[in-house]
């Protein structure tokens, strides 16, 4: 595995520490909206020492190949992430599996980019990586999510009931799921 990848428009790359800084404004910029997806986050992730752990521990787990994030580049404007794909919770084993996760800046949304960045990880995920599976768990009302990941290729398994706890509230989760042998042409978005 590599730590960046490109497709037509856009650069994916695991980050250092010294991206603190981009990091911390990306979360900033898309704070109220992020966070009512999100678990509660600590008082102190809001700072550019909390950001740069928290980095240095992701890059540390995409070097073991534990868990990789994907930081996501408009191709020429390194100033400004604008957005995030996750393959997390990567097992190997008889399992050879991982859950998805992403998101994007508010002001980037509508430009297909959230689709041509998971698109090329999910690529990264079977062929550098040999995985089999990939699932991804949306809120039932993230109807967006829902369809991105369908035009993905992504299926519908079922609902994860009381699955995580957001905001003092446990609620339930569509679960989704993509195996290598799907069709590639379904996941479309670059070359």
């Amino acid at each position: 595995m590599n730590l960046m990848y490109q497709t037509e428009r856009l650069e994916l790359r695991v980050l250092t520490d010294t991206a603190a800084p981009q990091i911390l404004r990306f979360h900033l910029d898309n704070q109220e909206i992020f966070e009512e997806y999100e678990t509660d986050r600590p008082l102190q992730f809001y700072t550019e020492k909390f950001q740069k752990k928290l980095i240095q521990c992701e890059y540390n787990m995409a070097v073991k190949q534990k868990s990789v994030r994907f930081w996501v580049f408009e191709k020429g404007k390194p100033e400004r992430i604008i957005g995030t794909v996750s393959f997390h919770h990567i097992n190997r084993g008889y399992y050879q599996s991982c859950e998805l996760g992403y998101k994007f800046d508010h002001r980037y949304w509508g430009r297909g980019y959230a689709r041509e960045s998971i698109s090329r990880g999910i690529r990264v995920m079977f062929e550098d990586m040999k995985l089999h599976r990939i699932e991804a768990s949306v809120l039932p009302e993230n109807t967006a999510s829902g369809k991105l990941l369908r035009n993905l290729g992504f299926e519908l398994e079922g609902v994860k009931r009381q699955s995580v706890r957001l905001h003092g509230v446990w609620r339930d989760h569509e679960l989704y799921a993509l195996l290598s042998e799907a069709d590639a042409s379904q996941r479309g978005g670059e070359a």
